[in-house]
């Protein structure tokens, strides 16, 4: 399944399986000043992350969904003592709330036959309920896949993003981490002498 989202950091117009999971998860980062941004926090954020003007309800929904994923990832990364740790649920509450999710929208396959026989895909969800199926779904597939392995919680100081590591070499989400880690070992080399 294909969702159409626009990502307020960098514009993203399909997304399936192991990157969908990881943006879901990375609408939450270091703000810089020592606390978390959240790209969900408000109703803009959302519709600016989604593409779907939605009601609070649902944007309430999409949050918990988003730390129930999260809460999962810590514990497949095997991540401690972040930033974000107290916003973490227990495993067995985040596996309920993303299986129920992904569950919210049982679909059926049907046989249209114009020219040719092909299969499509039907359900009675509404957009919403279809929306946090796919989110919880290309989590679920992507943590019970071989690509979980690889699977890394960014060492950089105050980062709190996830990232599927790509190369033997690779330790960080992003270069300005691996940048900052540098910097901040320098700092406290000088000062440690």
């Amino acid at each position: 399944m294909v969702v159409r989202l626009k990502c307020v950091r960098e514009p993203i117009t399909r997304l399936t399986g192991v990157a969908l999971a990881l943006e879901f998860a990375g609408t939450v980062r270091h703000d810089g000043h020592g606390g978390l941004a959240d790209d969900l926090a408000t109703q803009e954020g959302f519709t600016a992350w989604t593409g779907v003007r939605a009601d609070e309800a649902l944007r309430q929904r999409a949050v918990e969904l988003r730390w129930a994923v999260r809460s999962l990832f810590a514990r497949a990364a095997q991540a401690h003592e972040r930033l974000d740790a107290p916003h973490l649920m227990d495993v067995e509450r985040a596996l309920r709330i993303v299986n129920e999710a992904a569950a919210r929208v049982p679909r059926a396959a049907r046989l249209e036959w114009d020219e040719q026989p092909r299969l499509r895909y039907v359900d009675a969800a509404d957009d919403g309920d279809r929306l946090l199926a796919t989110l919880a779904t290309a989590a679920i597939e992507f943590l019970a896949g071989g690509t979980r392995a690889d699977l890394r919680a960014c060492p950089g100081p105050r980062c709190v993003r996830y990232f599927v590591k790509a190369h033997p070499r690779q330790e960080w989400c992003k270069p300005s981490c691996g940048n900052r880690a540098r910097v901040s070992r320098h700092y406290h080399r000088g000062r440690d002498s």
